[in-house]
């Protein structure tokens, strides 16, 4: 008769702990730990090697939680004092210069809040869409000041190059992409889910 627990394998309590299984009897399950101590516990109390291993990546499967990431402090104003239209309109042409910027900005931001949290290893479960869904739900001087983190600038400065002229603002950002040019283009092969 096959049995779920068979002579020599492990066998899992459900605290972790395992042991060596001896014998299976009338729903007992005869075992030793480690140390060779013998203990015994009832067959529906223990997981075998399969179940123990489809368990425990069940529990470290975590997904992320946007909720949490839209109520970071990146998201919320930090008082800034330059014009909600302006802010608006660097945007759109910081877009509209440098395609997908504002993706990368969302998603950067995204990526960044995790690993202040601790949470780095759920960075490449992150979606672009919902990042970016984050970063548009934010006023315009919050994104503003989140792009120019990103580009190492002061937020002020590319809020008036915003106005100014394509030139000045596609320097900006080329230089602002430099230190993280690897990083943008591997995010423009990204699937944008």
């Amino acid at each position: 008769m096959r049995t779920r627990f068979p002579r020599g394998s492990t066998a899992y309590a459900k605290d972790g702990r395992s042991y060596i299984v001896e014998e299976v009897a009338d729903g007992v399950v005869y075992c030793t730990t480690s140390s060779g101590a013998e203990t015994e516990f009832p067959e529906s109390k223990l997981m075998n090697e399969a179940e123990w291993e489809a368990k425990t990546k069940v529990g470290l499967q975590r997904e992320v939680s946007y909720v949490r990431l839209a109520q970071s402090r990146h998201f919320l104003p930090a008082g800034e004092t330059y014009d909600e239209a302006a802010a608006n309109r660097l945007l759109a042409k910081a877009e509209h210069l440098s395609s997908g910027i504002l993706d990368f900005a969302a998603f950067t931001v995204a990526t960044r809040i995790l690993a202040e949290r601790k949470e780095e290893d759920l960075a490449p479960q992150l979606s672009v869409r919902k990042c970016r869904e984050l970063f548009d739900a934010a006023p315009p001087v919050v994104r503003a000041r989140l792009l120019a983190d990103l580009l190492g600038a002061r937020a002020d400065a590319l809020v008036s190059a915003g106005g100014l002229g394509e030139n000045l603002l596609k320097a900006m950002v080329a230089k602002g992409l430099e230190p993280r040019q690897a990083d943008y283009e591997a995010f423009q092969d990204r699937p944008h889910r």
